[in-house]
Parts: C-alpha cells; structure tokens; sequence
C-alpha cells in the first residue's frame, strides 16, 4: 500500500492530491487540443473536465495494482495547478509500475515535467517496492519523450504503427527504468 503523506515538495513544486478547487486550473490544460494531442482523450468541455476531476480526486492512494496515484503539480510562485503526474501499479506479482505526466504548455521546458516525474519514480521505487517502471509516450512527443531520457530512462522499444490512433497510425515508444538503476542514481 502506497498513501503518501501530502504535500509533497521538490525543489520548486508541492504536489499534492486534486481537490474540487483544481477545477479551472485543470480545466485550462485539458480542453487545449495541443495538450490533448497525444492523450487518448480529446479536448474536454466543462462537464468532461468536472468527471476527470472527480476521478483524480478519488485517486490519492495505491492500495492495490491496477489503481492510479494522481497528484496536482502546483508551482508555489503562481499558486496554481500547472500540470499533473500519475504512478499507476501495473502488477503486484511482477513489481512493475508505470508513470506519466501532463503539464500546461506555459509550463513547457523550464524542467517542472522532470522534477515531478522524478517524485513519482521515488513514489514507486521506496514507496512501493516496485522492480521496473515504465514510461509509454507517443513517438512524435518529442518533449515528453526528453523528460524520460533526462530521468534517467532508457528507450527499450520503438513499436512502429502499433495503434490507431486519432484517425491514424502511430508509432509508440517504451521506456524503462529498474529498481536497482534507481538506487544507484540516488
């Protein structure tokens, strides 16, 4: 079992669980169509973006596999939502988990995507117990794909036309990370 004690603090972050107040924050990221581009939702409306909040609300916890930890990435300096990250527990027998991230595009390329994504390794790593963690990213992410590499991740697959995926096919790449590459970083 996985229950944090919140909030959470990197260097210039707090991440925390979603509240009913994330609502507008949220909502400025998930109806722009170039976050949504290589999410498989689309832009959502009010109402699609109020059912993802009360999903993420309810997700705070891992007390099992194929549950979904989702924290707010809040920046102290703008007091605001600016993106989110997940660790979702794939297999408990295996000890295999996988991350993922959405940040605002106003918060592109300043490093927040890592220094988050680095909370969620150490989540599922000392947390959990977790042997590998797992990164999937559209290949035409180009961005997200960087925040895996500068993780520390390495590209372990290149499955090309492996979905169909918004009217057409597209290529996905997996990442990894094991337990003991983890350790030997920090």
């Amino acid at each position: 079992m996985l229950s944090p004690e919140f909030p959470l603090r990197t260097a210039r972050l707090l991440l925390r669980p979603f509240s009913d107040a994330d609502f507008e924050d949220l909502y400025a990221i998930h109806s722009r169509p170039d976050v949504t581009r290589y999410l498989y939702a689309e832009p959502g409306d009010a109402a699609q973006v109020r059912e993802l909040l009360d999903r993420k609300v309810g997700e705070s916890t891992l007390d099992g596999a194929r549950q979904r930890l989702s924290l707010a990435v809040v920046w102290p300096q703008v007091d605001r939502v600016i993106g989110e990250i997940h660790l979702e527990w794939l297999s408990r027998e295996h000890r295999q988990g996988e991350i993922g991230f959405v940040f605002h595009p106003d918060h592109h390329g300043q490093g927040f995507a890592t220094e988050a994504a680095e909370v969620s390794l150490r989540l599922g790593f000392d947390g959990l117990g977790l042997h590998r963690i797992i990164g999937r990213v559209d290949s035409r992410n180009i961005g997200s794909a960087r925040v895996l590499e500068k993780l520390g991740m390495r590209r372990e697959a290149h499955f090309v036309h492996d979905e169909f995926f918004k009217g057409e096919w597209a290529d996905q790449l997996v990442y990894a990370l094991l337990d003991q590459e983890w350790r030997a970083r920090h």
